[in-house]
Parts: structure tokens; sequence; C-alpha cells
């Protein structure tokens, strides 16, 4: 008769321990909120209040050279930003004797 291996695999332990522990949030209500179909309806779509600032960034065209371009997507989201800054720092400097 062949003996049955009882060893609990591990990674198997934590997952289980892990799922147990997100139902007993849930339950608790720290987690996992549910939304009713009415709940989702009545909220209001667009931006929130007081999410719009008073100063507001203009649109504008700029002309860049492709490795200049790519040496700024390069450095991530929010590249466009930066760059801004940058201008803006360039314009303090240079502009404004």
């Amino acid at each position: 008769m062949k003996k049955l291996n009882n060893s609990v695999d591990p990674e198997m332990q934590a997952f289980e321990d892990a799922l147990l522990r997100s139902i007993d949030q849930v339950k608790n209500g720290q987690y996992g909120m549910v939304h009713t179909p009415e709940m989702i309806e009545a909220r209001r779509r667009g931006r929130p209040t007081g999410s719009v600032k008073v100063v507001t960034k203009q649109p504008t065209t700029i002309r860049l050279d492709p490795k200049t371009l790519e040496s700024w997507r390069a450095t991530g989201k929010g590249w466009q930003t930066r760059a801004a800054e940058v201008l803006e720092t360039y314009a303090k400097q240079h502009m404004h004797a």
C-alpha cells in the first residue's frame, strides 16, 4: 500500500491564506465595496468638483528634431510637463532681464 504525502505545498498554503484574508476583509467592509446598478447610475460623469485648475495650459505646436523628441519621450510618462518646465526655467533666466 502506497503512503500518501501529507506535506502541504507552501505556495498553495500562502495563496489559500491570502484568499481567506481577502474574503474576511470584504466581509468586514475593509475592501471590495459592492456597487449596485443604481449606485453606478447615480454617479456624476466628468471631472470631480474642484479638479479643474484656475490656470490652464495652452496647447501649442513645436517642431523638434527626431533625436530630441526621442530623448524626451525616453524619460517616460510626464515628459511633456518636464519639457515645459525646462522651457519655463530657460525663459525666466534668459528672457526676463
